[in-house]
C-alpha cells in the first residue's frame, strides 16, 4: 500500500480529486440505499425498481455525447464543480417524495441528478490523466477503485443504518451535503496551463466535435474495443443491481429487513471491487498486454460468481459468490480505464470517455430492463434471471478473449541471408 499512500502524499492535485471522490461516494451509497428503500416502500412492483435504475442510467447515455464535448472544450474543473452543486440541489428535492402518487417526481429528479452526473464523470476521467503522470495511472485507477469500494462498504452500511433508524429523508440530506463538500475539494485543484490552448482549438469544431471523436475511434479499432469493455461487462452486471434488491427482500431477508441485507451485500461488493484490482495488479503488473489478459480473467471470475449466486442455498454461499463476482467486475472496470488513459491523446480523451460511458449506460439499461421484464412479464424467478446473466457473461468474455487472440502481434516473414 506504500505506493498508493506515496501518490496521495506527493501529488496535491490528485489528493484533492481523491478526497472529493471519498466525500461524494459516501453520499452516493446513502442515496442508493434510501432510494431503493423508498421505492420498495411506495410500490410493490419489480418493474418499479427497474425504472429506478433506468432513471439513473438512461440520462447518462442521453447526455454523454454532449458531456464529452464539454469536457474537451471547457474547463473540466469548473464543469465538475457546477455538476456537484446542481446535484446537491436535486437530491434535496427528494424530500418532497412522500406518497405513492409522488413517485413520478422521484423519477424526474433522479433523471436530473444523473444528467448532471453525465457531465461530471467524463470530465473527472479526463482530469485524472491531466493531474497524474503516465507511470502512476494504473496506481491512481486502482486506488480510485479501492476508494469506491471502501466507500461502497462504509456508505452502504451507514446508509442502511441511517435509512433504517432516521429515515430515508436524512440519507438524502446527507447526500446533498457530500456533493457540496466534493465541489469545494475539486475547486482546490490546479490544472496544467497548457490545457487552455487545447480548449481554444477545440472551440473551432463546435458542438459537432463529438463526431471527430467517433472518427478517431473508427480509425483506432483496438482503442474502440477497449472503450466497449465496460459496456460489455455492464450488460451482465446491470441486471444484478435489480436482482440484489430482490434477493435482499425476498430470498435472504436478515434481521432489520431488506435495507440491512442490501447493506451487507454492498459491503461485500465493496471488498471485492476494492481489493480485487489490487491483487490482480500484483499478479499481472502494469504492462498494457498484461492488463488486457487480466480483463479476460475478470470476465471469468464474473461468470463464476454469477453461477454461484444462482445456486446459493444460503446467505453465506451468496456472500462468497458476490465476492468472486465483484473481484471480476472491479478488474474489468479499473484496467480498461487505465488502458484508455494510457492510449488516448488528451484532445480526444473527454469524448472517448463520454462514448465509453454512453455505451456503458446503454447496455446497463438494457440489462436492467431485462431483469424487470423477465420477472414481471415472463414469470422468471430471480435464479433463472441470474443464470441468464451468467450465460451472457460467458458470451461477452468469449468475444473479448477472441479479440485478444486476434490482436496479438503476429510474427513477420522470416528473413534469410545468402
Amino acid at each position: 500500500m506504500h505506493e498508493y499512500v506515496d501518490l496521495l502524499r506527493r501529488n496535491r492535485n490528485y489528493r484533492y480529486l481523491w478526497l472529493g471522490a471519498v466525500v461524494s461516494q459516501i453520499g452516493d451509497w446513502f442515496n442508493l440505499i434510501a432510494a431503493a428503500a423508498l421505492i420498495a416502500g411506495l410500490t410493490s412492483s419489480g418493474a418499479a425498481i427497474s425504472y429506478l435504475f433506468l432513471a439513473r442510467y438512461l440520462p447518462l447515455f442521453a447526455f454523454s455525447p454532449l458531456a464529452g464535448v464539454l469536457a474537451d472544450r471547457f474547463d473540466r474543473r469548473r464543469l465538475m464543480i457546477l455538476s456537484d452543486l446542481l446535484r446537491a440541489v436535486t437530491v434535496v428535492g427528494f424530500l418532497l417524495v412522500r406518497e405513492p402518487q409522488h413517485v413520478w417526481l422521484f423519477y424526474l429528479l433522479t433523471v436530473g441528478q444523473f444528467a448532471f452526473s453525465a457531465v461530471f464523470t467524463p470530465a473527472r476521467s479526463a482530469v485524472l490523466a491531466n493531474v497524474v503522470v503516465e507511470k502512476d495511472l494504473v496506481t491512481a485507477n486502482a486506488l480510485d477503485s479501492f476508494t469506491w469500494s471502501t466507500m461502497l462498504a462504509v456508505g452502504s452500511l451507514l446508509g442502511g443504518l441511517v435509512a433504517g433508524s432516521l429515515g430515508v429523508q436524512a440519507a438524502f440530506v446527507l447526500d446533498g451535503l457530500t456533493f457540496v463538500g466534493s465541489a469545494w475539494l475539486v475547486g482546490l485543484i490546479v490544472l496544467p496551463a497548457g490545457l487552455a490552448q487545447a480548449r481554444q482549438a477545440m472551440a473551432v469544431g463546435g458542438w459537432l466535435s463529438f463526431v471527430d471523436g467517433l472518427r478517431y475511434l473508427r480509425h483506432e479499432p483496438s482503442i474502440l474495443v477497449i472503450s466497449l469493455v465496460k459496456g460489455g461487462g455492464s450488460l451482465v452486471w446491470g441486471a444484478v443491481n435489480v436482482l440484489e434488491i430482490v434477493y435482499a427482500k425476498q430470498v435472504f431477508p436478515l434481521k432489520g429487513g431488506a435495507s440491512f441485507t442490501l447493506g451487507i451485500i454492498y459491503a461485500i461488493s465493496g471488498l471485492g471491487t476494492g481489493f480485487g484490482p489490487l491483487l490482480m495488479r500484483r499478479w499481472f503488473g502494469d504492462r498494457s498486454t498484461h492488463l488486457r489478459w487480466a480483463i479476460t480473467v475478470g470476465f471469468g471470475l464474473l461468470a463464476v460468481g454469477l453461477w454461484g449466486l444462482s445456486a446459493a442455498p444460503n446467505f453465506a454461499w451468496f456472500s462468497v459468490a458476490t465476492l468472486v463476482r465483484t473481484v471480476g467486475s472491479g478488474t474489468i472496470w479499473v484496467f480498461s480505464a487505465a488502458l484508455l488513459q494510457m492510449s488516448v491523446p488528451d484532445r480526444f480523451r473527454g469524448r472517448v470517455f463520454a462514448f465509453e460511458f454512453a455505451f456503458l449506460t446503454l447496455t446497463q439499461s438494457i440489462s436492467i430492463f431485462w431483469a424487470g421484464y423477465a420477472q414481471d412479464s415472463l414469470g422468471w424467478d430471480v435464479w433463472q434471471v441470474t443464470v441468464s446473466m451468467a450465460i451472457s457473461c460467458l458470451v461477452v468474455g468469449g468475444l473479448w478473449f477472441a479479440f485478444q487472440l486476434w490482436s496479438r502481434p503476429r510474427p513477420g516473414p522470416s528473413i534469410t541471408t545468402s
